[in-house]
């Protein structure tokens, strides 16, 4: 059995991802807060968790979520004060579960108090080189540096009254930090330290892969941009030398007894790029979302689990699992519907721009292999990561009316697959009546569909086939059984059939296929699943217990 109480319990944990907006309302305006988390400790504590990553609760305008921060070393009013994050700290530390929080270096919101400092100081000043201010083109101007496009739709440059461009890799309101700048560099050293010394035990950072880049004259088009590869040279993308960044970051973790961790969002292009991230002198893990962009298909995943256990490996890292967050369509949805183009997720995204059309998605099938995958992640070496509601079973929310949504992506029609976001962030319910199924005692920021009744949390707790009660059950029996960084596979003879084994004995066997799977040796040793007569279903995992 795993040791959780380490320095190093992030290797094998099991993060459960809060939305806080989203989780709990304590005060009943709609939106969720901090009193509304430690409201659920207890809920977090029974599930069986081993920490707790929270999105970013900072002050906002929320033009992107929460992701354009305001103030980096503070709570956003609406959901909360400084002292009631340290009641949530201490609250969540008794049960033992430690917390991780978003940090969201490569850039600010335009409310931040430096970039309204960089408006009023005008061309050449201290305050603009925080950020990244360029001159427009044409004769006056008034054409914008350069024709690269926002992750989120139209001109990445905007102009400001003086007639200056700065730079947006996201939305309008979200400005690009200029991390050539010594006095940015010195400023997350002190966040991350104010954070650390609260009792936050470690840190998810924001597309860690886009903080430094390279903006000399004369700047590449468009065309010319995509066209380049990234092999950390790139301009604006996981260049090289942002681990000069994080090597000042990880001296600040590695002071702390035990070391704070970090784990990287770092979208690259080869395992070998990735593993720079989560190498020991960086930040020590990084995200891996291969399965979350996979089909519910047997070979694609015993590909990407030997791929990335070999990736840890090479690096001394552990890997990262995760099937859903807070960006993507639910894996419970895209499992229902036929996939795209053999993507899943990309599908899910299709799904939703086209209003949720019922007769698309199998509901049914999708949670049933929602089921199978999570027990299979589960019983891997490594961590994994889970998004409040998955455990639930919740599916995505598309019947979100055009003037109810929020997300950034939706109304500025950009590329990301944002256009699904606001349908996996509604708010969680929490009993099968109110206004807003016990969310708060009014209503919620983001409309609840009439179907969440029934996957409400008093609903699912009391019935002990919910897909509630297979994660508490799955969550705890994995802290028992879990133990070393391998596995060995086991051959079953069939393409849509994975079975390993850890180095205990405990075995996990997934079927992918629609036939049954003849367990044989260990079919009177099944822990978990259903297996009737020793035949494992098809779409079903089982887990099976170590000889005694």
């Amino acid at each position: 059995m795993t040791d959780h109480n380490t320095g190093e319990w992030w290797r094998q944990a099991a993060v459960y991802q809060i939305y806080p907006r989203s989780f709990a309302d304590a005060n009943g305006d709609g939106v969720g807060d901090i009193p509304g988390i430690v409201s659920r400790t207890e809920y977090l504590a029974e599930l069986g968790i081993d920490a707790v990553w929270l999105s970013p609760f900072y002050p906002s305008a929320l033009a992107d979520g929460g992701y354009d921060v305001a103030d980096y070393r503070n709570v956003d009013p609406r959901l909360g004060t400084l002292d009631d994050f340290d009641r949530m700290v201490d609250a969540l530390h008794t049960h033992g579960i430690r917390v991780v929080v978003d940090i969201v270096p490569n850039h600010t919101s335009d409310q931040h108090e430096w970039f309204q400092e960089a408006l009023a100081a005008g061309r050449g000043s201290a305050a603009r080189d925080r950020y990244i201010f360029r001159e427009g083109t044409g004769p006056d101007g008034s054409l914008p540096p350069t024709d690269w496009v926002s992750v989120f739709g139209g001109s990445a440059w905007e102009r400001v009254a003086d007639g200056q461009w700065y730079f947006h890799n996201f939305a309008v309101e979200q400005p690009d930090l200029n991390w050539s700048n010594p006095e940015v560099r010195a400023d997350f050293l002190t966040t991350l330290r104010f954070w650390s010394d609260r009792g936050v035990d470690g840190f998810r950072i924001d597309v860690a892969h886009m903080l430094t880049k390279d903006l000399s004259e004369p700047l590449p088009s468009r065309a010319e941009l995509d066209a380049m590869p990234q092999d950390g040279a790139h301009p604006l993308l996981d260049r090289d030398d942002v681990h000069e960044v994080y090597a000042e970051w990880r001296k600040v973790f590695n002071s702390y007894d035990p070391p704070r961790t970090a784990v990287a969002e770092a979208w690259v292009t080869t395992p070998e790029r990735r593993a720079k991230y989560a190498s020991a002198t960086s930040l020590g893990q990084a995200f891996n979302f291969d399965l979350l962009e996979a089909d519910f298909d047997a070979v694609s995943f015993r590909r990407i689990i030997a791929d990335n256990l070999a990736q840890a490996q090479a690096t001394g890292s552990s890997t990262t699992w995760v099937l859903s967050n807070h960006d993507v369509t639910r894996h419970a949805t895209r499992y229902g519907l036929a996939p795209l183009n053999g993507r899943a997720e990309k599908q899910g995204v299709e799904w939703v721009r086209a209003g949720g059309p019922a007769d698309q998605l199998d509901r049914e099938t999708g949670l049933r292999r929602a089921h199978a995958a999570t027990m299979l992640l589960l019983g891997l070496p490594g961590s994994t990561y889970l998004y409040q509601g998955e455990e639930l079973g919740l599916h995505e929310v598309a019947e979100i009316a055009d003037d109810e949504r929020q997300d950034p992506a939706f109304f500025r029609g950009g590329e990301v697959d944002g256009l699904g976001r606001d349908g996996c962030r509604v708010p969680l319910p929490w009993t099968a009546e109110g206004e807003s199924f016990g969310f708060g005692a009014g209503g919620a920021h983001l409309p609840q569909p009439a179907w969440f009744a029934s996957s409400a949390v008093e609903v699912e707790a009391a019935d002990p086939s919910s897909t509630l009660s297979l994660y508490r059950r799955a969550l705890g029996l994995r802290r028992e059984l879990q133990t070393g960084e391998t596995l060995e596979w086991i051959e079953t003879g069939r393409d849509d059939v994975l079975r390993f084994r850890r180095p205990n004995g405990w075995e996990v066997v997934a079927n992918f296929g629609r036939d049954p799977f003849d367990l044989g040796s260990g079919a009177d040793r099944i822990v978990l699943g259903s297996a009737p007569g020793g035949r494992l279903p098809g779409e079903t995992t089982v887990w099976i217990a170590p000889e005694a």
